[in-house]
């Protein structure tokens, strides 16, 4: 008997990981039928959309936004129960949403996978029980997290990290520096200063002014900052290179990075490329954030081995002369820059040198009894 599958994804990145799976389900089990929310992803691998990103994506919490949030979690609510009647509910990310979805979902006798949950063993750890008593099995792409959830006898199996498959190879550094009038003979710098406008706020005239104070230590490097893909293009105006939708060739070719923290600390220990972190916000999140958080690092190479291989330097902390005393020293310290690439190639054994999207769709599958 044919198998329905709806996934509910909230934003770009959720898009990508969840059209991964659909491609290795579609491989194992040609017949089913996969319906969900999302965008062009999914779309290209077949899966017929039954809302798209374009209000799932709002954050904030404003009363339009709610009153969005409310209205889509009931369409889908109502599309599931009374017409598609799907086998089985992957969830994709976007915790805020998605939990609580999951909760009426459950109480109409779904069955509900939950792929890349949220982070609750870094904050929040309340939300273990929507969890524990919503999602029947919870697909997790960090090594420590299946043990976090074995310990609150919930279902969790490890898949693997979506980024170690689905970071492309970059080889090509000459073509690009030639591309972007780099100069092959000076040590590139790359800024990447967040990518919502709240962390631009914040972390721009900081990392502007570090970099200022390092060039009047050095005349060998060259700086370019990154203009994350869902920024407008006048989302920030800095007086250096600025160079858009290239992130993993910046993030291959540069001798040093400049974060906020984020996945793409992450994305940039797959290219084992020295790294310092950096992080500002709203004294008034940061605080509620200190009460709530379970860990101290926020790096989240330092996360996964469970050692300060990345220095960090988080609000009070992320001053330009602290980052770029740093900086320096990854520049000119052997030892130091050696540090940080052993902890990105520690992450990446840890991460399993594997197909995240084929482990999602072999569990799946398994459960259908396709496997």
């Amino acid at each position: 008997m044919t198998k329905k599958i709806f996934i509910i994804t909230g934003e770009y990145s959720g898009d990508i990981h969840a059209a991964s799976v659909v491609h290795e389900i579609k491989k194992l089990y040609p017949d089913v039928i996969i319906e969900g929310v999302g965008e062009s992803c999914l779309e290209k691998e077949g899966v017929k959309l039954f809302l798209n990103h374009e209000k799932m994506g709002e954050v904030g919490l404003t009363f339009k936004n709610i009153i969005n949030h409310l209205s889509m979690g009931y369409k889908i609510v109502d599309y599931l129960k009374n017409v598609f009647k799907p086998d089985l509910i992957l969830l994709v990310d976007y915790g805020a949403f998605n939990l609580q979805i999951s909760k009426p979902l459950k109480k109409a006798g779904f069955k509900i996978f939950y792929f890349i949950p949220p982070q609750i063993w870094a904050s929040r750890k309340y939300r273990l029980k929507t969890i524990k008593k919503n999602i029947d099995k919870v697909l997790t792409i960090f090594p420590f997290e299946k043990k976090f959830y074995d310990n609150e006898n919930i279902d969790a199996e490890f898949v693997g990290h979506p980024i170690v498959s689905e970071i492309p190879k970059c080889n090509n550094r000459e073509t690009f520096f030639k591309k972007h009038n780099l100069d092959l003979n000076k040590k590139l710098i790359s800024v990447f200063p967040g990518s919502r406008i709240f962390e631009i706020k914040f972390m721009l005239k900081v990392f502007e002014k570090a970099i200022k104070l390092i060039e009047k230590k050095r005349n060998d490097i060259q700086i370019v900052f990154s203009k994350a893909n869902s920024l407008k293009d006048n989302a920030f105006n800095v007086d250096y290179k600025t160079i858009r939708n290239e992130n993993y060739e910046l993030l291959a070719y540069s001798d040093l990075l400049l974060l906020t923290s984020g996945t793409v600390a992450l994305e940039a220990a797959m290219y084992e490329t020295p790294m310092l972190i950096a992080y500002r916000g709203p004294l008034f999140f940061y605080l509620i954030y200190l009460l709530v958080r379970n860990i101290k690092n926020a790096c989240l190479v330092n996360i996964i081995t469970g050692k300060n291989y990345v220095d960090e330097f988080l609000m009070f902390d992320a001053t330009a002369e602290k980052i770029s005393k740093c900086a320096l020293d990854l520049l000119d310290d052997k030892q130091k820059r050696d540090k940080v690439i052993s902890g990105c190639k520690l992450t990446k054994e840890l991460l399993l040198n594997d197909n995240c999207a084929k482990n999602v769709a072999n569990i799946i599958c398994r459960e259908f009894g396709e496997v």
